[in-house]
């Protein structure tokens, strides 16, 4: 899948309350503006991004952020070990 189709609908991505709360904890960030970091990570031009059933998964330096393909939420981020 090609991953303009993300990149183009980037201002379209989003998360809930409970998704902030569980990427802050799991990234351990002290910004109040997740999507906007997770954004940043994504648009990086070193981002592996691939689809994979329903979701996009966006790998970068030692993160991989879950978005739903459909409703361009975040549905997590975590570091990879």
């Amino acid at each position: 899948m090609n991953k303009e189709i993300l990149l183009s609908n980037i201002d379209k991505i989003h998360t809930t309350e409970m998704g902030i709360d569980r990427i802050k904890k799991n990234l351990k960030l002290d910004t109040n503006d997740v999507v906007e970091y997770c954004k940043n990570k994504v648009l990086e031009k070193n981002c592996n991004i691939f689809k994979q059933g329903k979701n996009w998964y966006c790998e970068i330096e030692n993160i991989i952020i879950t978005i739903n393909s459909y409703s361009y939420t975040i549905i997590t981020a975590h570091t990879i070990r």
